[in-house]
């Protein structure tokens, strides 16, 4: 959350309602989601990755997710991809 809030906080206040309005939400929960260490959800984690062009991060935002296995760079994903390998 610390990478979140630093990236906002480098952003001037008009930039931020819009950083906000892109990522689908209001500046306001991302404040108070900050604040209180809420758990930001899966798909605004993802928003907010891409509107920030990769500054603040799925994993830093939400690390209890196994977004390697998602993005295909994962234990598991390159054990799929080596045992399809090994069937063939």
């Amino acid at each position: 959350m610390d990478t979140l809030k630093t990236y906002l906080n480098s952003l001037a206040p008009p930039e931020q309602q819009d950083f906000a309005a892109r990522c689908g939400t209001s500046l306001g929960y991302l404040r108070k989601a900050i604040s209180t260490g809420q758990r930001i959800g899966e798909s605004l984690c993802i928003n907010i990755e891409r509107e920030s062009a990769g500054a603040v991060t799925c994993e830093e935002l939400r690390p209890d997710v196994d977004w390697a296995y998602l993005r295909g760079s994962g234990a598991a994903a390159n054990n799929e991809t080596t045992g399809s390998e090994a069937a063939a």
